[in-house]
Protein backbone atom coordinates (compact mmCIF):
# COMPACT_ATOMS: atom_id res chain seq x y z
CA UNK A 1 0.00 0.00 0.00
CA UNK A 2 2.79 1.99 1.00
CA UNK A 3 4.19 2.25 -3.21
CA UNK A 4 0.79 2.77 -4.32
CA UNK A 5 -0.12 5.93 -1.60
CA UNK A 6 3.43 7.20 -2.93
CA UNK A 7 3.02 6.73 -6.94
CA UNK A 8 -0.41 8.34 -6.22
CA UNK A 9 1.29 11.46 -4.60
CA UNK A 10 3.86 11.96 -7.08
CA UNK A 11 1.77 11.92 -10.21
CA UNK A 12 -0.33 14.06 -7.95
CA UNK A 13 2.98 16.44 -7.93
CA UNK A 14 3.02 16.33 -3.71
CA UNK A 15 6.40 15.87 -2.26
CA UNK A 16 6.84 14.69 1.82
CA UNK A 17 9.29 16.05 3.97
CA UNK A 18 9.00 14.00 7.17
CA UNK A 19 10.65 14.66 10.02
CA UNK A 20 8.54 13.06 12.72
CA UNK A 21 9.88 12.17 16.22
CA UNK A 22 10.77 8.81 17.23
CA UNK A 23 8.23 8.58 20.41
CA UNK A 24 5.82 6.03 20.54
CA UNK A 25 2.81 8.47 21.92
CA UNK A 26 2.25 12.18 20.76
CA UNK A 27 -0.40 14.80 19.01
CA UNK A 28 0.25 15.57 15.73
CA UNK A 29 -1.74 18.75 13.85
CA UNK A 30 -2.25 19.19 10.80
CA UNK A 31 -3.02 22.36 9.45
CA UNK A 32 -4.06 24.05 7.27
CA UNK A 33 -7.76 22.28 7.04
CA UNK A 34 -9.38 24.48 4.75
CA UNK A 35 -11.02 21.50 2.27
CA UNK A 36 -12.45 18.03 1.94
CA UNK A 37 -9.25 17.40 -0.35
CA UNK A 38 -7.24 17.18 3.19
CA UNK A 39 -8.72 14.00 4.28
CA UNK A 40 -7.17 11.97 1.26
CA UNK A 41 -4.35 13.49 1.22
CA UNK A 42 -3.72 12.93 4.68
CA UNK A 43 -4.76 9.04 4.35
CA UNK A 44 -2.39 8.86 1.23
CA UNK A 45 0.43 10.45 4.00
CA UNK A 46 0.02 7.93 6.34
CA UNK A 47 -0.02 5.01 4.09
CA UNK A 48 2.89 6.45 2.33
CA UNK A 49 4.81 7.07 5.44
CA UNK A 50 3.53 3.70 7.17
CA UNK A 51 1.96 5.83 9.87
CA UNK A 52 0.12 4.25 12.34
CA UNK A 53 -2.18 7.41 13.38
CA UNK A 54 -5.60 7.66 15.04
CA UNK A 55 -7.57 10.77 14.03
CA UNK A 56 -10.94 12.18 15.47
CA UNK A 57 -13.85 12.92 12.92
CA UNK A 58 -17.53 14.23 13.15
CA UNK A 59 -19.39 11.47 14.52
CA UNK A 60 -21.81 11.84 11.73
CA UNK A 61 -19.12 9.97 9.14
CA UNK A 62 -18.87 7.04 11.51
CA UNK A 63 -22.60 6.04 11.79
CA UNK A 64 -22.95 6.76 7.79
CA UNK A 65 -22.51 3.71 5.30
CA UNK A 66 -18.83 4.13 5.38
CA UNK A 67 -18.24 4.42 9.06
CA UNK A 68 -16.13 1.00 8.88
CA UNK A 69 -14.04 2.77 6.92
CA UNK A 70 -13.33 5.55 8.53
CA UNK A 71 -12.05 3.04 11.68
CA UNK A 72 -10.29 1.18 9.78
CA UNK A 73 -8.47 3.66 8.56
CA UNK A 74 -8.01 5.14 12.78
CA UNK A 75 -10.70 7.40 13.22
CA UNK A 76 -12.30 7.98 16.48
CA UNK A 77 -15.76 9.81 16.33
CA UNK A 78 -16.88 12.84 17.87
CA UNK A 79 -20.40 13.57 18.77
CA UNK A 80 -20.55 17.00 19.31
CA UNK A 81 -24.03 17.46 20.58
CA UNK A 82 -22.97 14.84 23.56
CA UNK A 83 -21.89 16.49 26.97
CA UNK A 84 -18.32 14.86 27.23
CA UNK A 85 -15.22 15.94 27.97
CA UNK A 86 -13.42 15.19 24.88
CA UNK A 87 -9.36 16.42 26.44
CA UNK A 88 -9.81 13.88 29.40
CA UNK A 89 -11.09 10.95 27.12
CA UNK A 90 -8.49 11.37 24.67
CA UNK A 91 -5.68 11.55 27.68
CA UNK A 92 -6.95 8.44 28.63
CA UNK A 93 -6.54 6.64 25.21
CA UNK A 94 -3.09 7.90 25.33
CA UNK A 95 -2.56 6.41 29.32
CA UNK A 96 -4.24 3.38 28.19
CA UNK A 97 -2.10 2.71 25.32
CA UNK A 98 1.54 1.98 24.42
CA UNK A 99 1.21 3.40 21.11
CA UNK A 100 -0.57 6.33 20.15
CA UNK A 101 -0.61 9.30 17.54
CA UNK A 102 -3.46 11.12 17.15
CA UNK A 103 -3.66 13.81 14.26
CA UNK A 104 -5.82 16.75 14.55
CA UNK A 105 -6.86 19.75 13.04
CA UNK A 106 -6.86 22.27 15.61
CA UNK A 107 -8.49 24.54 13.53
CA UNK A 108 -12.10 22.20 13.78
CA UNK A 109 -13.75 22.67 11.01
CA UNK A 110 -13.28 23.49 7.09
CA UNK A 111 -14.66 26.61 7.33
CA UNK A 112 -13.17 30.08 8.51
CA UNK A 113 -12.31 30.56 12.34
CA UNK A 114 -11.03 33.78 14.34
CA UNK A 115 -8.61 31.13 16.40
CA UNK A 116 -7.73 28.10 16.66
CA UNK A 117 -8.99 25.29 19.17
CA UNK A 118 -7.01 24.92 22.01
CA UNK A 119 -8.32 21.00 22.64
CA UNK A 120 -5.16 19.50 21.19
CA UNK A 121 -2.84 21.61 23.33
CA UNK A 122 -3.89 20.41 26.30
CA UNK A 123 -4.62 16.83 25.39
CA UNK A 124 -0.78 17.00 24.60
CA UNK A 125 0.10 18.84 27.92
CA UNK A 126 -2.01 16.56 30.44
CA UNK A 127 -0.96 13.56 28.81
CA UNK A 128 2.55 14.71 28.90
CA UNK A 129 3.17 13.85 24.89
CA UNK A 130 4.58 16.11 22.87
CA UNK A 131 3.19 17.88 19.90
CA UNK A 132 4.58 17.20 16.34
CA UNK A 133 2.82 19.26 13.37
CA UNK A 134 2.38 18.62 9.85
CA UNK A 135 1.45 21.31 6.84
CA UNK A 136 -0.51 20.56 4.00
CA UNK A 137 0.87 23.11 1.67
CA UNK A 138 -1.47 23.51 -1.15
CA UNK A 139 0.93 26.98 -2.40
CA UNK A 140 4.22 24.27 -2.74
CA UNK A 141 2.56 21.14 -2.93
CA UNK A 142 4.53 19.78 -0.05
CA UNK A 143 3.61 18.03 3.11
CA UNK A 144 5.85 18.65 5.48
CA UNK A 145 6.07 17.04 9.29
CA UNK A 146 8.04 17.71 12.21
CA UNK A 147 9.26 20.45 14.52
CA UNK A 148 8.13 18.47 17.81
CA UNK A 149 8.21 20.17 21.13
CA UNK A 150 6.65 19.50 24.75
CA UNK A 151 4.31 21.76 25.65
CA UNK A 152 5.26 24.05 28.84
CA UNK A 153 1.61 24.58 29.99
CA UNK A 154 2.29 28.49 28.48
CA UNK A 155 0.11 28.00 25.80
CA UNK A 156 0.75 31.72 24.31
CA UNK A 157 4.25 31.13 24.59
CA UNK A 158 4.16 27.82 23.00
CA UNK A 159 2.28 28.93 20.07
CA UNK A 160 4.64 30.73 19.34
CA UNK A 161 6.54 28.02 18.17
CA UNK A 162 3.95 26.75 16.13
CA UNK A 163 3.38 29.76 14.41
CA UNK A 164 6.73 29.70 13.22
CA UNK A 165 6.24 26.41 12.23
CA UNK A 166 3.38 27.51 9.97
CA UNK A 167 4.60 30.51 8.17
CA UNK A 168 4.01 30.84 4.36
CA UNK A 169 1.64 27.71 4.39
CA UNK A 170 -1.08 27.82 1.94
CA UNK A 171 -4.17 25.82 2.33
CA UNK A 172 -6.54 24.98 -0.36
CA UNK A 173 -9.02 27.76 0.04
CA UNK A 174 -6.32 30.30 1.62
CA UNK A 175 -9.28 32.71 2.57
CA UNK A 176 -10.92 29.57 4.61
CA UNK A 177 -7.43 29.37 6.89
CA UNK A 178 -7.70 30.34 10.66
CA UNK A 179 -4.97 32.95 12.22
CA UNK A 180 -2.79 30.48 14.20
CA UNK A 181 -3.82 31.83 17.93
CA UNK A 182 -6.32 30.25 20.50
CA UNK A 183 -8.66 32.25 22.53
CA UNK A 184 -7.07 33.77 25.90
Amino acid sequence: MSWIAKFILKILGWKISNELPEDKKYMLIVAPHTSNWDFPLGVLVKFAEKLKLNYLGKGALFDSPFGWLFRALGGIPVYRKKKLNMVDQMVEQFNQREEMILAMSPEGTRSYLAHWKSGFYHIAHKAGVPIAMATLDFGTKTVKTGGAFMPTGDIQADMQIIRDFYAGVQGKIPEKQAPIQVKS
